[in-house]
């Protein structure tokens, strides 16, 4: 399997940190190999179309906005 790219799309608040440390315990729990990229652009993130954030991107694809899912919700959307 390829390296997962892990996208947390936020402006750096608590949620978003947040968000970005359950991502990185799913991918911990799973023992996968995941690139994770915390992206604070507004521009970007309204580009993408994601108007409330947190948001969470796995391979270029938003899996969730506007919440902070917890590892044990993150692990299924990465064995997709």
């Amino acid at each position: 399997m390829s390296t997962l790219t892990l996208e947390i799309l936020g402006t750096g608040c608590k949620k978003c940190q947040q968000l970005e440390a359950n991502a990185k315990e799913a991918v911990k729990n799973l023992n996968l190999t995941a690139e994770i990229n915390h992206i604070t652009d507004t521009i970007e993130i309204a580009t993408r179309g994601i108007m409330s954030t947190p948001a969470l991107a796995i391979n270029g694809r938003v899996v969730s906005t506007g919440k902070v899912l917890t590892p044990e919700q993150i692990q299924p959307l990465l064995q997709k």
